[in-house]
Formats: C-alpha cells, structure tokens, sequence
C-alpha cells in the first residue's frame, strides 16, 4: 500500500510529527543494504560489451547474465515466504546477504560465460530472499508509520536501479571484473551493518506454503495482473538488458545513460506515479503507460543512434508509472494475504524478465536489430489490452478492500 492509499491528506515526510530522516538504525541498515541489491539488478548493464569481449561471448550468451538471475528469481518467488515465516525477517535477510556476497565475488572470478551464468543464478537467490523480505522488515522497524516506512523502501529502489548501471560503469571501465567485487563488498558492509543493528521480528502467525502463491493464482484479478505484468516484463527488460548492444557506447557513457533512465524511474515512480492515479485513476494511467511505451520502444528500434539515447531514458518514466501501478493491483485485486498474492504476481511476471534478454538477441540475429523492440512493443500492448478487457475484474477488490498496514506486504515491494 502507498501512502496515497492510506486515507488521504497523510504526508509521509512528517507523519505524526515525526520526520521520515529521523529512524532507527536497523532502518537505515535495511535500507542501505536494500539500495545495493537494487543496484545489483542493473549493474551489467554498461559492461555487457566488454564481459562479452573479455570471455569471448556472442550477445545472447552475455544476456544469460540476465536470464539466469531471474529465472532463479522467479522460481524463489515460491519458496522466500516459506523460508522467513519459518526462521524470522532477520535471518532470511542474512542468509540472502550472504549469498549475494558469495556469489558476487564469485561472478568476478568467472573464466567462461558459463560460469558468470551460474554465478548469476545463485546471486538471484540471494537477491530474492533478501529484496523479498526487506520491506516488512523496514515497516515494522520503521518510526513514522507505514506511509514513510514504504517511501523509504521505494526510494531505495529508484536509486538502486539509477546507481547499478553507475557503479556498473565506473569500475567497469576499469576491468569488468571489478562491478562484481564492489558488489561483494558493499553487500558485506550490510550484512554486517544488519547483524549489528536490526534485532529478529516478530514471525507471522500463520506459516506460509510453498503452494499458496499458486492457489493465490486461482483469482481472476490477480491472475490477470499477472499475465499483464509479464508482457509488461518483456517490455521492460527489453529496454534494461538488449539496448545497451544497440547503443554501443564505452562502459561510462551507457552508464551516464542508464543513470538518467533510473533517475526517471524513480522520480515517476515514487513521486508522479500517485498523483496522476489521483486525477486519472490507476487503469487508465497504467493502460496509457504501456501504450506510450510501446511507441517510445518503436521510435527507439527505428530511430537513429541519438534518437535511441532518448528514448531509453525515456522509457524509464513509463516503466517507473507501470511499476507502482502494478504493485498496488497486485496488493489489493484479491483477497489473499499479501505477500502470498505479491510471491505468485511475481513468480509469473519475473519469468517474462529471464526470456527478453535471451530472446532479444536471438530475434536480432534471426532478423535485425529492428524487431526486438517490434516484439517488445507488442507485447506491451499485449499488457494494455489485458487491462483494458479484464477491467472490472481489475477494480472490484480495489475499490472493496479497506486499507491493511503495511506490515502485511512481506514480499510485496518487490513486484517493484
């Protein structure tokens, strides 16, 4: 839930008189460490050319990078409210801290895409029970109220997704070895920071199962947000891990590139995104976003190199609106408890970002560089008309559902 939904009029900089900076260090541990997993996602993508340079790569073996890492994602969507309502928020934190430092370190040392390829599957892993369980964590820790609490969390994610390809960049330029050993470190400095100053949560009352997301599935609506949501994905992840080929630029100019598509991201996301729902409502700003993204990824496919810079950064404001919007359709479209409605959204919609990277390159090769964004464009209307015919399965728990603390959303932030 944002703090748009909460009941109106609530701002969540000064909550009850309480300012949003002013926090626990167990927040601010959370949420630093949160920012680096975020950052994780995008990392690769100004160094793509050169790993594939440096191990002798074709484009769609490095784009691996991205399926393997979200394919593990996917499937962990299943199993992280198994893990944390079974052995606590705090360690499931840690045990995904862990692993992304482990297997960070070890995508450095990488000798043959192969190997960089299943390195990436287990940081997904990690990066899953560590991003899934976080938000609760920052909720029940947080001073200020749920409201702050999930701006906080939000405001890490845009600038994670806007300093990965950054970081990404400048130690890249150097070797492209290098992002993945300033990943491990810096996710060490949370997994310490989290050992010292956040204490264990309270567990859920009721443990989860495996299979619940998929019986969450059996809803229409949140079955419809999630086929949406996974054309949607194509789209998205077309952008994030096929262009940075296209445009062909050193490690710091993709970099500088992609840090304004993430800025974009997260200033529409955190700060657009509820006020134009407020005026125009969220399905029609959620159809009116896939479908200017379809334009912007058809301008972007046909336009000259220039043009291609622009509507990359673009992107970045429609994917940033169709990010929250999803989210909340997700959150509040069924009646199932939501981190059990958020795990199965995600377990659909993170399949589509493990196939784009490897299919983008594969259509490019069997046509041209042309008609991955054709395709990505499509299936982002494919998104559209979803919504636009599964309306009013859509809204109706929306407008049903009274407003539930935050502290219920466990995995949901992550549909981010």
């Amino acid at each position: 839930m944002r703090a748009s939904d909460s009941g109106g009029g609530e701002d969540p900089f000064d909550e009850g008189g309480t300012s949003i900076l002013r926090q626990p260090m167990a927040v601010w541990a959370t949420t630093g460490a949160s920012v680096v997993a975020f950052m994780g996602i995008g990392l690769v993508d100004p160094i793509l050319p050169s790993i594939a340079k440096g191990l002798h790569a074709s484009n769609s073996q490095v784009s691996l990078l991205f399926t393997s890492y979200f394919l593990i994602t996917a499937v962990a969507m299943l199993v992280t409210g198994f893990v944390s309502s079974r052995i606590g928020g705090r360690k499931t934190l840690l045990a995904g801290l862990a692993l992304v430092v482990v297997f960070a370190a070890l995508s450095g040392t990488s000798s043959s895409v192969g190997e960089l390829v299943g390195f990436r599957a287990g940081w997904g892993l990690g990066n899953a029970l560590f991003v899934s369980t976080s938000l609760a964590v920052i909720v029940s820790a947080a001073a200020g109220g749920s409201a702050a609490a999930i701006l906080l969390y939000e405001s890490a994610l845009g600038l994670g997704m806007a300093c990965g390809p950054l970081l990404g960049a400048v130690l890249g330029d150097m070797k492209w070895r290098y992002p993945f050993f300033g990943t491990a470190v810096l996710m060490a400095i949370g997994f310490i920071a989290i050992t010292v100053f956040l204490k264990e949560q309270p567990r859920p009352a009721r443990k989860t199962s495996v299979l619940d997301p998929l019986k969450a599935l059996g809803h229409g609506g949140l079955a419809s947000a999630a086929v949406s949501a996974f054309f949607y994905n194509y789209a998205f992840f077309t952008v994030l891990a096929f262009t940075p080929f296209v445009l062909d630029m050193s490690p710091y100019k993709s970099g500088g590139v992609f840090f304004a598509w993430g800025v974009l991201l997260a200033v529409f996301s955190v700060l657009v995104a509820p006020r134009v729902q407020e005026r125009f409502g969220s399905l029609r700003v959620l159809g009116g976003s896939l479908v200017l993204l379809a334009a912007d990824l058809l301008v972007l496919g046909y336009g000259n190199h220039t043009t291609a810079v622009v509507c990359t950064i673009l992107s970045g404001a429609f994917i940033g609106l169709n990010n929250t919007v999803f989210t909340e359709l997700a959150l509040g479209v069924s009646d199932a408890p939501r981190p059990v409605a958020s795990a199965g959204y995600n377990f659909v919609r993170w399949f589509a970002a493990a196939a784009a990277p490897f299919l983008a390159p594969k259509i490019e090769e069997w046509t041209d560089a042309h008609i991955p964004f054709v395709v990505a464009a499509l299936a982002a209307l494919v998104g559209a008309g979803i919504v636009a015919v599964r309306r009013r399965a859509l809204t109706l728990r929306a407008h049903e559902l009274e407003p539930r603390h935050a502290a219920e959303d466990g995995v949901s932030a992550f549909a981010n």
